[in-house]
């Protein structure tokens, strides 16, 4: 079994940035991708979502945290890749990311089936430098919620755990 580092990466070419998380959660992909696109167990973890679940379908997220005002953190965009779990096939979420503090973006979802556990590729690429070194601890939270979601355990607030990731990446 391969094991993956919890911290994510940042690569950057020019004035653009990519994100990218890849992680191993002990969990079957379908209820990977349950807490991915399902509206209520995204809320959990996440926060607000409304999405029409399809390739070309919007999608509209208002995270939980941090505590701003809604039109900073809502975000929108048009579903980009819709691919759920099938047999012997990666799982894609692709969307948009539009949000007005910054640069228009993609954000891509890809889980494969390991077993009865699921490599969770995570990217987040489009963003300035300067937005994605803002990003990646916030981001690195949020995919630590996901997995206290699935796990059934109490999910951490955002900001505690921004605050306790945050150092890793300065």
């Amino acid at each position: 079994m391969t094991e993956y580092p919890r911290n994510g990466n940042l690569h950057i070419d020019g004035d653009r940035a990519t994100m990218s998380f890849r992680r191993r959660v002990p969990y079957p992909i379908e209820a990977v991708w349950a807490a991915l696109t399902d509206p209520d167990q995204r809320a959990s973890w996440f926060g607000e979502t409304t999405m029409e679940p399809r390739r070309g379908g919007m999608i509209e997220m208002l995270p939980s945290e941090p505590p701003v005002p809604p039109d900073v953190k809502r975000m929108t965009g048009r579903i980009l890749v819709w691919e759920p779990p099938a047999a012997g096939r990666t799982a894609v979420l692709e969307h948009e990311w539009n949000q007005r503090i910054v640069e228009e973006s993609v954000v891509r979802y890809e889980l494969v089936a390991d077993g009865e556990a699921t490599i969770l590729t995570f990217t987040h690429s489009g963003l300035s430098a300067r937005n994605a070194k803002g990003f990646i601890p916030g981001t690195h939270a949020y995919l630590d919620r996901l997995e206290a979601q699935l796990a059934g355990e109490p999910v951490p607030l955002w900001s505690t755990r921004y605050d306790e990731v945050a150092p890793a990446y300065a």
